[in-house]
């Protein structure tokens, strides 16, 4: 089992991973672009071709913490707090995917240009709404990466149940147990890898989350883009990642048929959250999948 390396998974108290955190998205610049009649938040890291993070749902940029420095090494990093998520503004409903999905463009559009190429990557309920987005681009699109394949259609609830709704009536140490048990069940394949930084993340991302992503990400609406996509498409799964329990090479072959040049990578030993859990094994392959994707075809 691959375990968190010491930059920031070993750091063991507040006093310890808050500076840390601190100081990677202090590293960033702040952009803000419209979100109707509020904000939509980016942190953008680094230089060169602009590389664009997509969080999961009840998530935020913090959902990449582990990855944008070193990604920041190769590419302009931009990392979103999607519309009703993290730092940013919830806008007028509805909130569904084209919604969502068009304000995250037009904010996009402001920071790489209306011409500019990018990659794409989203991670579970980013890789939907980031799939709408990079069909949108066309020729635009340098690369899309898929990492937790949501939006793939409904899927048993077997392998997550027991997972808690947290709630504003819970005392302290309820939601604690409650934030651990979620991360267990869902997010992460080894309980040792639930650490004290994983739980500030998912506890203050879930406090901030004021849209309900679940049923778009329940939705099919990753493999209909995926037919339309003009650009290199790339999957990464972590081997024991619950939402594709038992089915991951269905899954695969799902994608394959609607992008028959899909480039699909799974990593052994981890789980949904698979560029928190194993940081150092995801920042390798996805990028080697960048660099492959300037030779591979289109998914159209």
């Amino acid at each position: 089992m691959r375990s968190i390396s010491a930059d920031a998974g070993s750091l063991k108290s507040p006093m310890t991973f808050l500076p840390w955190l601190n100081d990677v998205s202090g590293r960033a610049r702040r952009i803000e672009t419209p979100c109707d009649d509020g904000s939509m938040v980016w942190r953008v890291w680094g230089e060169g071709e602009p590389l664009v993070l997509l969080h999961g749902g009840f998530g935020s940029w913090m959902h990449w913490c582990r990855n944008v420095l070193p990604l920041s090494q190769h590419y302009q990093v931009i990392a979103a707090d999607i519309p009703g998520l993290g730092e940013s503004d919830l806008p007028d409903p509805p909130h569904d995917a084209d919604r969502l999905a068009g304000i995250i463009s037009n904010g996009l559009s402001e920071i790489v240009g209306k011409t500019g190429r990018c990659h794409i990557v989203g991670f579970s309920f980013g890789s939907m709404l980031g799939s709408v987005v990079a069909s949108g681009l066309e020729d635009r699109l340098s690369s899309l990466t898929l990492v937790g394949v949501a939006g793939m259609g409904p899927r048993e609830r077997g392998p997550t149940a027991g997972m808690v709704r947290v709630h504003p009536e819970m005392d302290a140490d309820e939601h604690d147990r409650a934030i651990r048990t979620n991360l267990e069940i869902l997010m992460l394949a080894d309980p040792a890898n639930v650490d004290d930084l994983a739980m500030h993340i998912q506890s203050d991302n879930t406090k901030r989350s004021r849209i309900r992503s679940r049923p778009l990400s329940l939705s099919d609406r990753t493999l209909v883009e995926l037919e339309r996509v003009w650009g290199p498409v790339g999957a990464i799964w972590g081997g024991h990642d619950r939402t594709c329990w038992g089915v991951i090479e269905e899954r695969k072959q799902e994608i394959m048929d609607a992008a028959p040049s899909a480039d699909i990578r799974v990593l052994d030993g981890v789980g949904h959250w698979v560029q928190y859990e194993d940081a150092e094994g995801f920042n390798a392959e996805l990028l080697d999948l960048l660099a492959d994707a300037r030779g591979r075809p289109s998914g159209r």
